[in-house]
């Protein structure tokens, strides 16, 4: 993209620097009056999480606080980025596979998942960037002899003038847009499209490490572009659906590496839940570059820095602990909570990557987003400049007293827990240990959630639970003490440690001569957005049987297609926690 085509995208990182409360950009934007909702003139359809409305699909707002206006954009943002994948994949047929559109293409997925962005003005600046690559890469294809063969708008689409136009433009590209698509055909599309986001965020997140794969890319571009493709048939979706398992795990790995690489191999950790007498900063969401950056800003400054949700694993990283003294603990719970949680923490506040609630107004001041997160009103930062967040923090009491509070234990990724294979292959051997569960996923408000709760509590003396993403939350502060000196509750890590968990499994399985469907381990798995949805894909993709998955099955699932799921993998909905562990241990 020339210089000239970003400009609109610098000019808006700079200006959402400098704002703060509930200040907009209407210098070069329309004013927001015109965004107020109107629920008949704005009708949406959305579907994506596991808490959208009824169990069907939200059409006033969305749970998540998402307005008809920001699903539209959203709508048309995926449009557009279907016509830079039908380009991109003839682009690889004349040997043109771009930087720039590939890092594109994944980062503007990643704005549209579920808690991540809900700023119709930086929607219009994404939308600008998408047209133009996509163009750009039109330009190229043709220039090396290449051709484009489908018929798709939008590969020709051109963006109406205005804000408001784009969001009517929007409208007619929704999920249910077009009527005569098979309601099973529809299923895998709208399956295919959700694991591409989860997917497209981890490769997102593993990028910034310069950790990366021209085949996971390539698959992007491919399977966007097939959501085009009017003749493919269940099978191919489906098939599509899978590789898109294979290339969420190729993606999770590389940010693994990447993490490992910058921040060391995680290693067990004692964190406090308590707090230091000192300024204050929390961090929450999913970034650990970012976390870096603010650890970076704040040293020497008399200010500790405190992780939310799922930073907690950042604990586990042994050079975040040497480099940084002021690295204290962790505060609060998962990201559902952040409301009532965020409005108690006397120090200011970072969301990077995901899972942001609509702020009170009570901290609104004291809060910040970076990287791919966003709010209307909020000052975004990049870890270039975190002033705006260190100069909060010393403006807010912070804690006036230490606190005391439990500790818990992070830091048992596969590095951790394969050190002490021995053990466990001789604990299940002897009868010691006598079942796996890894239990994770995500967390949220439904009651329905306290399953998770209520099965850790009711596994037997013997089990071993491994869990990881924010669905640990549930059970985390649990004493389960110990089977031959290895700990019965194990934090793998974020939601993308599932490679962790799968190389765990895996390493065993070869330990016992069996595959993992062999083991006296069974996955109990919550889901609430689209990375857990890719997770899922990965474990299908393996071959792991007998899943249990809750709280309740996706909303963009058919009976039919959940019957091909059933019959294949014997994917089970969740029952009773009693009921679910008298079958899993027969």
């Amino acid at each position: 993209m020339k210089k000239k085509d970003i400009s609109r995208r610098n000019f808006l990182k700079k200006t959402t620097l400098a704002v703060t409360g509930s200040a907009l950009i209407p210098s070069i934007l329309t004013s927001k009056a015109a965004f107020a909702s109107d629920s008949k003139k704005n009708k949406m359809f959305c579907y994506q999480c596991e808490q959208t409305m009824g169990g069907k699909g939200c059409t006033r707002i969305g749970v998540c606080g998402k307005t008809p206006e920001v699903a539209a954009l959203q709508d048309l943002l995926i449009h557009t980025m279907k016509g830079i994948s039908i380009a991109a994949v003839a682009g690889r047929k004349v040997n043109i596979s771009d930087k720039e559109t590939n890092h594109f293409t994944c980062m503007g997925m990643f704005s549209t998942l579920t808690n991540v962005e809900f700023d119709p003005y930086r929607f219009e600046d994404l939308l600008y960037q998408s047209v133009s690559l996509r163009d750009n890469m039109i330009k190229r294809v043709k220039a090396a002899g290449g051709t484009i063969d489908s018929k798709s708008d939008s590969l020709t689409l051109k963006l109406k003038p205005t804000l408001e136009g784009m969001v009517k433009q929007g409208k007619d590209y929704g999920l249910m847009s077009d009527p005569d698509v098979n309601a099973d055909i529809r299923s895998l599309q709208h399956m295919l499209l959700y694991g591409l986001k989860g997917m497209a965020a981890y490769t997102d997140h593993a990028a910034e490490h310069g950790q990366e794969d021209e085949g996971n890319y390539e698959f992007v571009h491919r399977a966007l572009a097939s959501l085009e493709d009017k003749s493919l048939g269940m099978n191919e979706l489906l098939g599509l659906v899978l590789e898109c398992g294979e290339k969420n795990l190729r993606a999770m790995e590389l940010l693994s590496l990447g993490n490992s690489g910058a921040f060391g191999v995680p290693v067990p950790t004692k964190v406090p839940l308590g707090a230091k007498k000192g300024k204050a900063i929390l961090v929450s969401g999913h970034d650990f570059i970012d976390l870096e950056a603010v650890l970076k800003a704040s040293a020497d400054k008399g200010i500790y820095v405190y992780t939310h949700g799922e930073m907690l694993p950042s604990h586990g990283y042994p050079k975040l602990k040497e480099r940084f003294p002021h690295f204290y603990g962790h505060y609060g719970t998962a990201w559902q909570n952040q409301k009532k949680e965020f409005a108690k923490f006397p120090g200011a506040i970072i969301v990077t990557s995901n899972c942001i609630q609509k702020p009170k107004q009570s901290y609104k001041k004291n809060i910040f987003t970076s990287g791919t997160v966003g709010w209307p009103g909020l000052t975004h930062l990049n870890k270039n400049n975190m002033a705006p967040l260190i100069d909060r923090a010393l403006a807010l009491p912070g804690y006036t007293e230490d606190k005391k509070d439990m500790e818990i234990l992070v830091g048992f990724g596969h590095d951790a827990v394969l050190g002490v294979a021995d053990k466990i292959v001789a604990g299940v051997k002897d009868g010691s240990i006598g079942h796996f569960f890894l239990v994770g996923g995500c967390d949220g408000v439904k009651k329905s959630r306290n399953y998770y709760t209520e099965f850790v509590e009711k596994v037997p003396d013997n089990s071993i639970v491994l869990t990881l993403a924010c669905g640990k939350f549930k059970f985390f502060k649990h004493q389960m003490g110990d089977i031959n000196g290895i700990p019965r509750l194990l934090d793998v890590g974020q939601c993308n440690d599932t490679h962790s968990a799968v190389q765990i499994a895996v390493a065993l399985a070869k330990a016992f001569d069996t595959d993992v469907n062999g083991l006296p381990l069974s996955f109990i798995i919550s889901w609430y957005e689209q990375k857990a949805v890719a997770v899922l894909y990965s474990l299908l993709h393996l071959g792991i049987k007998d899943i249990h998955l809750g709280p309740s099955l996706p909303a963009f699932v058919t009976p039919n297609v959940l019957d091909v799921l059933v019959k294949n993998y014997n994917l089970t909905p969740n029952g009773t926690p009693e009921g679910d562990l008298k079958k899993i241990l027969g």
